[in-house]
C-alpha cells in the first residue's frame, strides 16, 4: 500500500511561523527518505494554528529539500485564485521539478467568509458555479500545446501557463461531497476525499465517481486516495495524549469558541474540563487513527480493503512538548515513521 503525507503545517503555543515551516520540510525530507508517494500542503488563511497558506510557495521550498516523492497541493482552492494564474504557478513547479508536481483542486474557501471576500477580491472568479470551467481551463493552460482564447471579435488567441512545457503536472480533485466525485468522474480525474475533515458520505461519493467514471487519455482507469488524521507512538496512552492538542483545537474550531495556536501537550493535559469541548473530542477522536504502531497500522490497511484504496494520505496530527525542539515536530515524524516502517516495508 502506498502511504502519502498531508500537511496543514500546524502552528502551536511560543512558536513562529519561521519555526513551523522549518518543522513541516524536516518532516518531508523523512518522508521523502522512508519512501512515502507523495507529500502536499493544504490551503487555509487567517488561522493562527495554521501557516499553510501558499501551497504553490511550500510546494517549491519542499521540492527543493526532497529528491524523490511527490510534492503537491491538496489543495489549491480554486474560487480564491484567477485560474491562470494557478495554472502559471503549477506549470513552473512542474519545470522545476518534472513528473513530481501534483495539483491537488478544492473548490470550498479555505478560510472564513471576509477572508474569503478579500481574497476574491483579487482578481479570482469568486464563483464555486464557474469551478468545472476552472478545471478544465486549467487542465487546457498547462498542455504543452496550451490553449486558445476566442475574443469577442471572434479572434482567436493563443494563450499557455509557460511557453515550453515537455511534461504537465497531475490534476486531482479534492472534495468530501458528491459534487466533487462527479465533476471527477465526468472529467476523467483522480480523486481525493477528504476523509479527515468530514467521513460522511464517503461510500457514496467513491459508488458515484467509480460508477460514473469517464476514461480519459491521462488516467484510463478511476484512481482514488482517502485522508485520515493519525497519530502513532509506542502506546496507545502516549498517542492519546499526543492527540489531545490537536483534538482540542478541532473541537474549538467546531464549536465556534475562537482560534489560537495549537496547545502544547501539557497545556491540553490541564485544560480545565468543559463538556462541549470534551465531547466533541471524544467524537472527533473516534475518527481518528490514535494508537500504538502495529494497531495504527492494520486499522489503515482494513480501512484501505474497505474502500478498495491503495494509496492512503495521513494527516500526522500529534502535539508537541513545550520543550521541544520548535523547529521540528517530533511526534509527527514518529508517526509518519511509525507506520512507513509497517506499510511501506
Amino acid at each position: 500500500m502506498r502511504l502519502s503525507v498531508l500537511d496543514l503545517i500546524p502552528v502551536r503555543t511560543g512558536q513562529s511561523s519561521a519555526e513551523a515551516i522549518a518543522a513541516s520540510l524536516a518532516l518531508a525530507r523523512l518522508a521523502d527518505d522512508l519512501g512515502v508517494t507523495r507529500y502536499w500542503f493544504a490551503e487555509h488563511h487567517n488561522m493562527p494554528a495554521v501557516a499553510s497558506t501558499t501551497p504553490p510557495v511550500l510546494v517549491a521550498a519542499a521540492a527543493m529539500a526532497t529528491t524523490r516523492m511527490r510534492i503537491g497541493s491538496g489543495g489549491v482552492m480554486l474560487p480564491n485564485h484567477p485560474h491562470l494564474v494557478v495554472a502559471e504557478q503549477f506549470a513552473a513547479l512542474e519545470a522545476i521539478a518534472p513528473g513530481r508536481i501534483d495539483l491537488g483542486i478544492g473548490r470550498a474557501p479555505g478560510s472564513d467568509p471576509i477572508i474569503t471576500q478579500v481574497l476574491r477580491a483579487s482578481g479570482a472568479s469568486g464563483s464555486v458555479d464557474r469551478f468545472p470551467d476552472d478545471v478544465a481551463d486549467i487542465l487546457a493552460l498547462m498542455r504543452p500545446g496550451g490553449a486558445t482564447l476566442r475574443l469577442a471579435s471572434e479572434r482567436t488567441y493563443p494563450i499557455a501557463a509557460t511557453p515550453a512545457a515537455t511534461t504537465t503536472p497531475t490534476v486531482w480533485l479534492l472534495g468530501s461531497s458528491d459534487y466533487s466525485a462527479r465533476l471527477a468522474a465526468q472529467l476523467g480525474l483522480p480523486y481525493v476525499f477528504a476523509n479527515h475533515f468530514s467521513g460522511d458520505g464517503l461510500e457514496q461519493a467513491l459508488a458515484l465517481y467509480r460508477g460514473g467514471y469517464h476514461p480519459s487519455e491521462e488516467h484510463p482507469e478511476p484512481t482514488t486516495i482517502l485522508t485520515l488524521n493519525a497519530v502513532v507512538a509506542a502506546t496507545r496512552d502516549e498517542a492519546a495524549a499526543l492527540a489531545l492538542p490537536q483534538l482540542r483545537a478541532m473541537a474549538r474550531l467546531r464549536a465556534n469558541r475562537g482560534l489560537r495556536p495549537v496547545e502544547t501537550i501539557e497545556e491540553a493535559a490541564h485544560a480545565p474540563a468543559d463538556p462541549v469541548i470534551d465531547d466533541l473530542v471524544q467524537a472527533l477522536a473516534s475518527r481518528w487513527v490514535i494508537d500504538e504502531a502495529d494497531a495504527a497500522a492494520r486499522r489503515i490497511e482494513a480501512f484501505a480493503a474497505q474502500h478498495g484504496i491503495d494509496e492512503v494520505m495521513v494527516s500526522p496530527v500529534a502535539g508537541a512538548s513545550a520543550h521541544d525542539p520548535r523547529d521540528r515536530a517530533p511526534g509527527r515524524e514518529r508517526t509518519i515513521r511509525l507506520l512507513a516502517e509497517r506499510l511501506i516495508g
